[in-house]
């Protein structure tokens, strides 16, 4: 079997599986989510499908599928029907370049990397995939020609820019102490110095400026202005109905996976875990399942945000992202250079 045929599979093979787990895990974050926030309000959330509602984000696809699909006859059709489908691709896109553990044998076909593929300015492609996303929201509020939806798509926008710049400005620090863009490349030098960037010095600052960004870029409580129900009806996607309502979904949630993934892969040290056995099996798959269980926690992170904090007023969300975060992420960008520069060998590992 020619080595190009070998990859084509390979490929079509991760690609697969990593967008099937993907997606399952989107349908059962929404299981999460809704049995988290029920516990926190002392409720039960889902029971009724399946042992432990475990099969009602089935029932909840099922229910989207065959709902009535209404479509407003003053509507811009071509962009309104086109912004969810962007908002979802551009969502599930991110995924294909996240590393989710080390290198693997698949046996005559060889050995591969758990990643769909290793690029060396992976980061930098994820965060031009992922900010692309606001397009479908910016287009689906104007295209709906609703005035709550308008006002939703401009502030998914505004909200958008004012925090990206943050949130880029966090990861600088990262690729300093790691000397690539490459994720995998940043998860093993974290491996190299044993010890992860979160308990650098100013890495702890860094994570939590990139947290409250990434928490703004998702649009979600305490950033949820864009939908705001108590004043916009539901915001951008306050005209949609069935699937395409549920493809918003499936977007702020894949989302929200990516940014869990990223946590792990930039602070947290990805895969890398402690391993207690000499089995060969158990050595293959406790990498994987470190790397699940820290997105896991940072899932949880979300939802228990979500559920405690009140939203921002407007000119709240706006002060803090200019006011506050960028200062601190500009600052924390100063002082990890200068500590990098001044003690090369004991903080980067560029130089090893």
């Amino acid at each position: 079997m020619s080595n190009i045929v070998t990859f084509a599979i390979i490929s079509i093979i991760k690609s697969a599986a990593v967008v099937f787990v993907l997606l399952t895990a989107v349908a059962y974050s929404v299981w999460l989510e809704r049995k988290v926030s029920a516990r926190i309000q002392n409720r039960w959330g889902p029971t009724k499908v399946g042992p432990f509602g475990l099969l009602q984000p089935l029932a909840d696809g099922v229910k989207f599928i065959f709902k009535e699909d209404l479509t407003q006859p003053y509507v811009y059709k071509t962009l309104y029907i086109a912004s969810p489908i962007i908002a979802v691709v551009f969502a599930i896109s991110a995924i294909s370049v996240i590393p989710f553990g080390g290198e693997i044998s698949l046996g005559p076909l060889g050995k591969t990397y758990l990643q769909i593929t290793d690029l060396n300015i992976g980061l930098l492609v994820v965060l031009g995939i992922t900010s692309m996303g606001v397009y479908g929201i910016a287009l689906a509020g104007w295209s709906s020609n609703s005035k709550y939806s308008l006002l939703g798509g401009l502030r998914a926008s505004a909200q958008m820019i004012s925090y990206e710049v943050s949130l880029g400005l966090s990861l600088i620090p990262v690729m300093i102490l790691a000397g690539s863009l490459s994720l995998r490349h940043i998860v093993e030098a974290q491996a190299h110095k044993h010890w992860n960037f979160f308990f650098f010095p100013l890495g702890t600052i860094a994570f939590f400026v990139y947290l409250i960004s990434a928490y703004a870029e998702t649009n979600r409580t305490p950033f949820d202005l864009p939908e705001a129900e108590s004043e916009l009806v539901a915001g951008y996607h306050t005209e949609y109905s069935a699937m395409k309502f549920a493809m918003f979904f499936m977007a702020e949630y894949s989302n929200m996976v990516t940014v869990a993934c990223l946590s792990t892969l930039l602070f947290f040290g990805g895969w890398n875990g402690p391993v207690f056995s000499d089995n060969a099996i158990i050595v293959a798959i406790m990498p994987v399942m470190w790397f699940c269980l820290k997105v896991f926690f940072f899932m949880f992170l979300y939802v228990w945000v979500r559920w405690t904090l009140p939203r921002f007023r407007y000119d709240q969300l706006m002060a803090f992202g200019w006011k506050f975060l960028l200062p601190v992420a500009i600052a924390n960008l100063i002082a990890t250079a200068l500590v990098v520069a001044l003690y090369p060998n004991v903080f980067s590992v560029a130089t090893k």
